[in-house]
């Protein structure tokens, strides 16, 4: 939002291609982790960048079908990494895991630098939060460092303290953010009721994801025999699904509201989850593997796209990357701490990655904690998600009352088109020259019946339509 939404996409690009060059021929397992955790700085700025990247973009009558390719695409690559993944540490080796990101990369920024507009948000400025980073980051570690650690260690002092220490820094995060001038998280955005549900929904959807996927890939190749190649190739139902239907998904859920989707979807994923307990020794993909991811496909077209739509549609356009981020951190920190935590609480142990009967067991009893996820998805989804929030999805102010974004000088931003990122007077609001496409997207909202009853704005009044004569006469200019 600050500087450019499209230059720092480039630049997370770039970043997570130069790390991946260092996983690649990391010499070490010290030097590989390392990278890793710089491949993950650039994926922080790449991933929630695209998305803001389309908010700002897309016309809104259009923005449903992005974000629902934007999310198909992201699932289809998602579900491609396993079997690409799989051939790769089979054939030529682990390494080209990672190398294989930087053709991607040199064919992403050109088009990028030549095709996608830049953006920004012209009221956001000022330092950035690093302490409040710092303190997210620490208690997320802290907290994910005990989960793992438990099953080997138990309740010891290596992990009731990393586990004290991850909760007291959260506590500190949240009452930094509240007093700090510059937040890096404005807990004013949580206003709104339609941002808060949809996120919570996203931490219970992502969370049963991360740990379904995580384990269902060991359970093919521990128990069914599969080999990595074979257990990559088995989740291809899915890729195939979220590339056909998931743009369709999205226009579905502008038409018919996202409240339905976000209701059948995360239920038809519960389903599918469950069926994927008939996996065991000796599966028939056919009839055993198949029939689950089908259904698991279908509910996460029907979630995903919507899903996403819907948060961005609960902000006003200003705050798309900030929205975009927060959602993001959530769905990615949901998964962490599912991959760390189902385990501890399914009862897996230290050797069931080495045992196909103990894994078995244990994949048997995480599959109906990951449905459990999804049925409290569904239901906080039907008792908190509008209807008609994407249906009168605005681009200047907000569906869930969230505040406007201030102007540099902290004053929220005026409705008249007087704000921040306004041009010219009259209340007439035009696009900041950074922003080329879709000039549509900065009008202020059409609605009468949201306009500010203030009677000291004295907003310029539109043109008299009624013709002839009867017109009075225009008042002298100033």
């Amino acid at each position: 939002d600050r500087y450019g939404r499209r230059r720092v996409f480039v630049v997370g690009v770039v970043w997570f291609a130069a790390a991946s060059l260092l996983c690649g021929l990391a010499p070490s397992s010290e030097v590989l982790i390392a990278a890793r955790a710089l491949q993950g700085i650039g994926g922080a700025l790449l991933t929630p960048g695209s998305l803001a990247l389309l908010q700002a973009t897309f016309a809104p009558d259009q923005r449903a079908r992005a974000v629902g390719a934007w999310s198909g695409l992201g699932g289809v690559a998602s579900a491609v990494g396993p079997f690409i993944g799989g051939w790769l540490v089979d054939g030529p080796g682990w390494r080209w895991v990672f190398l294989l990101n930087i053709p991607l990369a040199a064919l992403c920024v050109p088009v990028a630098l030549r095709h996608v507009p830049e953006s920004r948000d012209p009221a956001a400025r000022g330092r950035f939060d690093a302490t409040g980073a710092a303190l997210a980051a620490l208690a997320l570690g802290a907290v994910t460092y005990a989960l793992i650690a438990a099953p080997d260690r138990g309740a010891s002092p290596g992990v009731l303290v990393p586990a004290a220490v991850g909760l007291v820094l959260g506590a500190v995060f949240l009452r930094w953010e509240r007093r700090t001038a510059e937040p890096m998280m404005p807990l004013a955005i949580f206003g709104s009721r339609q941002f808060s549900a949809v996120n919570a929904v996203t931490v219970c959807v992502y969370a049963a994801f991360g740990g379904f996927f995580f384990l269902s890939v060991l359970q093919l190749q521990t128990v069914a025999g599969y080999s990595a190649l074979q257990a990559g190739t088995a989740l291809l139902p899915t890729t195939v699904l979220m590339l056909l239907l998931s743009a369709r998904s999205g226009e579905l859920g502008q038409r018919i509201g996202p409240r339905v989707p976000l209701t059948v979807g995360p239920l038809l994923c519960a389903a599918g989850m469950l069926l994927m307990m008939r996996v065991g020794p000796g599966a028939v993909y056919v009839t055993d593997v198949l029939p689950a991811l089908v259904v698991l496909g279908c509910g996460m077209v029907a979630l995903v796209a919507p899903l996403t739509a819907t948060v961005l549609a609960s902000v006003d356009v200003a705050r798309a990357g900030l929205a975009s981020g927060i959602n993001n951190a959530a769905a990615r920190a949901a998964g962490l701490v599912a991959v760390a935590a189902l385990p501890l609480l399914a009862g897996m142990g230290p050797e069931a990655y080495r045992s196909a009967d103990e894994f078995a067991a244990t994949f048997r009893r995480a599959m109906p904690l990951c449905a459990g996820l999804l049925v409290c998805a569904a239901a906080l989804a039907w008792a908190t998600v509008r209807a008609d929030v994407l249906r009168d999805v605005r681009d200047v102010g907000d569906v869930g009352d969230v505040p406007p974004a201030p102007d540099a000088s902290g004053a929220p931003e005026a409705r008249d088109g007087k704000g921040a990122g306004a041009e010219g007077g009259g209340g007439e609001r035009r696009c900041r020259p950074e922003s080329t496409y879709h000039c549509g997207i900065a009008a202020p909202p059409l609605d009468p019946g949201n306009a500010d009853p203030d009677p000291n704005r004295n907003p310029t009044p539109d043109p008299d339509p009624r013709p002839g004569p009867e017109r009075p006469p225009a008042p002298p200019s100033p």
